[in-house]
């Protein structure tokens, strides 16, 4: 069996706007005697963009329709129809995801995707994408190191932890090329609130209207290259690291062997034009910095297959998994975006409290207009008894009595692989659609899109996110 999707991945950052294109083969490897194991092989680059600048109308409100003028373009360019698009993500990055009007950026730019798009900008996403569009995944897996990866853009940087090739943790922290923007003669025309704080408490003479030099930014870049240290676990821990946090920095589970860069910041690690002012801001002198850093340069500084364009080939290639060894759904009305998680624990599973969990945790779901569409995310078990089964089934019936009065549908996502005897069990004890995949894991303050069933009706596209906007 080969069945191909085609994938966009559309990234509106801080600094640029970019697209690309991709397809992704589906592959069974299951044997002949065994449930399919359908996964996505091959993946192929079709087109990348040109790389846009972001079209802002103010510090605080993006252009709309110029990023859906640009996205446009480049389909007309790729040859390609919204109609054949299959998949893929549009996300809203960096500061530009704090913009007013970032939703209705979003919404804008839905219909260029078909059916299934993710639109998402959580930070911890973010770094995922980033990490696996520039490779360091493989990279850490090929080598056996632990690897945490910086994607240093405009506005922020994202960090993954990966060890062996397993993702063990993410951050964010406020530090990229964009946070003092500069005219051409050098003349300060935007600093960031964080940056202009610090200034302030350290004396630095940087602000809106004055003229600078790369000597008058160094202790700027000083503390920015710092705190990317700090996060590494290169310095000690301090107020620095502490006030450049977006959320939280990447928990370090293991040593770090090695770091790795992409994001447009990366590129002046490597190739800084002669021009520092070449951008029109702080990236070059940023970039610069990193790749003159002692403490970097002790671990080891990996450049990322992708760098500038990490992030929007992480979103076109490696946004979407495959739920599928098996899968139950009737009269499921796909795609299905958005769809908050609700992850029980493990003695909450229990079948004699399973039902009463459910109801109890429902009440999170349910607001000023009632109950919400979810999906209850589940353990499972690899070899499940039929009674067991039964059992589970009646539960999950009982407890989602509430959501259905509401107007809704179960939903199950269970890692383990028995998802169709679940389904087929609760088709008998509930009326209307019903949904159950396998292969899942989601976390509570996770968000899940489940696109259309592909290869004959075998699989579904699954994307697991974190929140929608920070």
């Amino acid at each position: 069996m080969k069945e191909s999707l085609l994938s966009v991945g559309i990234d509106i950052g801080t600094s640029t706007t970019q697209f690309v294109a991709s397809r992704l083969t589906l592959e069974n490897r299951g044997n002949p005697f065994s449930v399919p194991k359908i996964v996505i092989g091959e993946k192929e680059i079709l087109y990348r963009s040109g790389i846009h600048f972001t079209p802002l109308k103010s510090e605080t409100v993006i252009d709309a329709e110029g990023v859906r003028a640009i996205v446009s373009e480049e389909y007309g360019r790729a040859g390609l129809r919204r109609e054949s698009v299959d998949t893929g993500a549009v996300i809203i990055t960096g500061e530009t995801a704090r913009k007013e009007n970032a939703q209705e950026v979003v919404r804008t730019l839905a219909g260029f995707a078909g059916d299934f798009v993710v639109a998402t900008a959580g930070p911890d996403l973010e770094s995922i994408l980033a990490a696996r569009g520039a490779g360091v995944d493989q990279t850490s897996r090929e080598t056996g190191r632990t690897v945490l990866h910086f994607d240093v853009g405009g506005g922020t940087s994202n960090l993954a932890l990966y060890r062996r090739g397993e993702l063990l943790s993410t951050g964010c922290l406020d530090v990229g090329g964009r946070l003092i923007r500069l005219d051409r003669d050098g003349t300060v025309a935007y600093v960031s609130p964080k940056v202009a704080s610090w200034c302030r408490d350290k004396r630095i003479p940087v602000s809106l209207g004055c003229r600078a030099s790369p000597e008058l930014l160094a202790p700027v870049i000083g503390a920015l290259t710092a705190a990317l240290e700090e996060s590494a676990g290169l310095r000690p821990p301090s107020e620095l690291l502490e006030r450049f946090i977006t959320h939280r920095t990447a928990e370090l589970l293991a040593p770090v062997e090695a770091v790795s860069f992409s994001g447009g910041v990366a590129d002046c690690i490597w190739e800084p034009p002669e021009d520092w002012l070449a951008f029109g801001d702080i990236g070059v002198l940023l970039g610069q910095s990193i790749a003159a850093s002692e403490l970097f340069r002790q671990v080891g500084i990996l450049q990322g297959r992708e760098t500038i364009r990490a992030t929007v080939v992480g979103a076109g290639a490696h946004s979407t998994e495959l739920s599928g060894s098996t899968i139950f759904y009737r009269d499921a009305p796909f795609p299905l975006q958005n769809l908050p998680v609700l992850r029980l624990s493990q003695e909450e599973e229990q079948i004699p409290a399973l039902a009463e969990a459910i109801q109890r945790r429902l009440s999170w779901f349910s607001g000023q207009q009632g109950m919400s569409q979810l999906i209850l995310s589940l353990r499972g078990e690899r070899n499940p008894s039929f009674a067991h089964v039964q059992a589970l089934a009646k539960a999950i019936s009982q407890g989602t009595e509430p959501l259905r009065a509401a107007g809704y549908f179960p939903i199950v996502a269970v890692e383990g692989d028995m998802a169709k005897t679940l389904g087929q069990t609760l088709s008998l004890q509930i009326s209307g659609p019903l949904l159950c995949l396998d292969g899942v894991a989601g976390e509570n303050g996770d968000y899940m899109d489940i696109g259309a069933p592909v290869a004959g009706g075998a699989v579904l596209p699954v994307v697991i996110k974190t929140l929608v906007f920070h």
